[in-house]
């Protein structure tokens, strides 16, 4: 499709002549580039049931049976589930004793609302979280205290401080910690078989020359009218659902085209503060990961935060100002400056695409997204490839292709996988200093080697918030 057309469209575009070209190309490069392109099975490591570890599963709403539960059963047995929504625990459950017994495995399936019990049980080796983001936090650190290794659902926290005690409790336990990013290991085609970490790799190798600007479009977020108080459905522990967020009411409005009643709950719980970041840590914690990683600032943050942002309602002192309608920022534009003058901008929309990242080198630039990436330094990889180590570098010596799959080989030999938690705590700082930013209206200064928010006492009250007596995160 055409440069200026809109990524997200390209499905029911016709592809420009020159870029028919561009990618029929590289078919050339799959096996003298990219010495993966045709991967092994990684679960055939996994065989045999004394291989296998023994997992529980904390969260198995719809994320969890379409995606997350599926892909961990290639590589561990499943014996316990876990939900505050009973729907979901039954349908889970059934979902495991099938899918396990086609594999001949007849494990008996526990089903909990609380999940401290799966935490409590010592033949559980690993947990998966997949519940909404301000949970997260709390349940990944008990199940580390616990003696579990933890593969979690990103944005791994609500705050800056929670990455911090995260970070804090997996140096003590020294547990295996995998963030379901999984564009560090995922998405490309036969061609291409990885198309971030091939943007990554160009970009480290100095393909594009110094890295000036990455612009992230992370697309707006969705509004809604105001929403009427309606019954808490049957099946679900709505005080337990709400955790360490403020006591509630459960509201429900219409079911739009996402398939999802408008409520405060499962899927639309990312369009309420109290619970999330909106666009800017959901699709936030992907795009900012992979700029920042491509950037070679992975390890560090911006010094400076500036944006613009529209809210669906009112907000005094970073407060939305109803209770009955989603308040995460609607529309924004966020520019953070990092020490070396680089500059990430992180948007709803772009004139060129709708979603994606744009890198902006000296020498060059490059664009990737899900469906494809595009630009001269991949073009030129058909004269000039990359070396292998440079790939093996990235992807700490191992192949890539299945994130779950890192995170099992990463068990075996107790090293931390391709989707760090400290690499993640940081792209989720850029991200919450985003929200804190447009939340507040003004410019915010940060210092990334104390990781503290300077010369703004109000804003830096942000970097953590209030938890409900009860469900406090103790380190």
């Amino acid at each position: 499709m055409a440069a200026s057309s809109r990524v997200n469209r390209a499905s029911s575009s016709v592809a420009s002549r020159r870029e028919f070209l561009q990618q029929a190309s590289l078919a050339a490069l799959a096996g003298s580039v990219f010495p993966w392109a045709n991967p092994s099975d990684v679960s055939a490591a996994f065989p045999l049931a004394n291989d296998r570890a023994v997992v529980g599963c904390i969260g198995v709403g719809d994320r969890w049976r379409g995606g997350i539960g599926p892909n961990v059963m290639a590589f561990g047995d499943v014996t316990a589930v876990c939900d505050v929504d009973a729907n979901n625990v039954g349908r889970a459950a059934d979902q495991v004793k099938k899918t396990q017994e086609k594999r001949g495995v007849n494990r008996e399936v526990s089903t909990h609302e609380d999940y401290r019990a799966i935490l409590d049980r010592k033949d559980i080796d690993v947990v998966t979280i997949v519940t909404p983001d301000h949970w997260h936090s709390k349940i990944a650190i008990e199940a580390l205290k616990a003696g579990k290794d933890v593969y979690c659902e990103k944005p791994l926290t609500l705050t800056i401080n929670e990455g911090k005690q995260i970070i804090s409790v997996l140096k003590d336990s020294k547990r295996v910690f995998q963030v379901g990013t999984q564009q560090r290991s995922e998405m490309g085609n036969k061609d291409v078989p990885q198309f971030f970490l091939t943007a990554v790799a160009l970009a480290h190798a100095g393909r594009l020359g110094k890295i000036q600007k990455v612009t992230c479009a992370i697309g707006a977020a969705p509004t809604s009218g105001e929403l009427p108080k309606a019954e808490v459905p049957k099946g679900l522990n709505w005080n337990l659902w709400l955790g360490q967020a403020p006591v509630t009411d459960y509201v429900s409005g219409p079911v739009p085209e996402r398939g999802y009643a408008q409520t405060r709950c499962h899927y639309e719980f990312r369009w309420w503060y109290e619970y999330s970041g909106g666009k800017m840590t959901d699709w936030g914690a992907h795009h900012v990961d992979i700029a920042q990683w491509a950037m070679g600032l992975d390890n560090t943050g911006p010094v400076s935060i500036e944006g613009t942002a529209t809210h669906p309602c009112e907000m005094k002192g970073g407060v939305p100002q109803q209770t009955n309608r989603y308040n995460v920022a609607e529309k924004f534009h966020v520019k953070c400056v990092f020490a070396n003058g680089a500059e990430l901008h992180i948007v709803d929309t772009h004139p060129e695409f709708d979603n994606g990242i744009l890198i902006e080198g000296s020498d060059a630039r490059l664009f990737v997204n899900r469906g494809k990436i595009t630009g001269k330094p991949l073009e030129d990889l058909k004269t000039n490839p990359l070396p292998e180590e440079v790939f093996a570098k990235l992807y700490k010596g191992k192949k890539p292709g299945n994130h779950m799959g890192n995170f099992f080989e990463c068990l075996k030999d107790r090293t931390q996988p391709i989707s760090d938690v400290y690499t993640h705590h940081r792209a989720m700082t850029t991200c919450h200093l985003a929200n804190i930013a447009i939340r507040l209206g003004r410019k915010i200064e940060w210092n990334p080697e104390t990781e503290h928010i300077v010369n703004d006492a109000e804003a830096a009250q942000w970097e953590g918030r209030e938890q409900r007596k009860g469900f406090e995160i103790v380190v």
